[in-house]
């Protein structure tokens, strides 16, 4: 039997992008890594430190709050984004002219780039001259996320809700569209309710693109810099400081490298541990 040959020459065609991928990710990376471990005052002389820059961060209450900031943000996101997205996917036409409409009107606010969703929040929600922020203050509701903190969260949480909700909405229509006919025609005829239909039909049958959803929902609001920063710039005080911005502002602000380096990678794996936790332990339920 003639064994069959394998043509080499594929990873040819692999090359630029493996090469691509070490440029854009690994050498920063690694030059991450290097600042976490040294310190340096200037004209590029560097100072081994070891592990310093790690347990200084780890044991800083200025990083316990944002990280405490951050947990309460992405959950209160999640909570919100999820459901709703779903009864949004759910009350979309599946079909006709109308399905479109919504399809390119849920796309739409996917298409603003982040500082101008920061941008335009901030303008809309201007407590003097914001039409959402006359028009609660007119209803005789204290509002002002320029000064007070609940009403920062608030907007902050509204914004993204506004911005993200979509891509959810996106995926779970993609997703019920995809369930057979067969199945709601056999629910006909068993007398089936609207709540049995979503719960054993619909619901099921999303799992594998709700998945998805929570996934880059929560890689997104973990990384979340832009949109808050351009709207209350990590305000008032450090209330809606997330770790992002924490960051920025160690690295930047008061450029502290060797620390930012060492933050930088600790949220990394915070981010990279969570996702393949979450990921693992929903497909292990799906193969049971």
């Amino acid at each position: 039997m003639i064994g069959k040959t394998t043509n080499q020459r594929a990873w040819l065609l692999v090359a630029p992008v493996v090469a691509l991928v070490a440029f854009n990710a690994l050498i920063p990376m690694m030059t991450v890594v290097n600042y976490s471990f040294q310190e340096t005052f200037g004209d590029n002389v560097f100072f081994f430190e070891g592990f310093k820059w790690y347990q200084q961060v780890l044991t800083s209450e200025r990083f316990h709050a944002s990280f405490g900031r951050q947990l309460v943000f992405t959950g209160v996101i999640l909570a919100i984004e999820i459901p709703l997205g779903v009864a949004i996917a759910l009350a979309m036409p599946r079909s006709g002219p109308w399905a479109s409409v919504c399809l390119v009107l849920m796309a739409l606010p996917l298409l603003i780039p982040w500082n101008v969703v920061g941008a335009m929040w901030n303008i809309f929600a201007l407590p003097d001259i914001g039409l959402l922020g006359r028009a609660v203050n007119g209803m005789g509701i204290a509002y002002n996320f320029t000064q007070d903190p609940v009403s920062a969260w608030v907007t902050t949480v509204a914004m993204d809700v506004w911005h993200w909700t979509s891509l959810v909405v996106l995926l779970a229509y993609a997703g019920l569209c995809a369930i057979p006919d067969a199945y709601y025609q056999a629910a006909k005829i068993d007398g089936a309710g609207a709540w049995a239909v979503f719960r054993h039909i619909e619901l099921p049958k999303m799992k594998r693109v709700l998945t998805i959803a929570i996934l880059l929902r929560f890689m997104d609001s973990f990384m979340i810099y832009t949109e808050p920063f351009v709207l209350t710039g990590g305000g008032p005080g450090n209330t809606t400081t997330f770790l992002s911005i924490d960051l920025v502002k160690a690295a930047l602000g008061q450029f502290d490298l060797g620390p930012a380096a060492a933050m930088s990678l600790i949220y990394f794996l915070i981010v990279l541990l969570v996702c393949y936790v979450f990921f693992t332990v929903v497909m292990r339920d799906e193969e049971k």
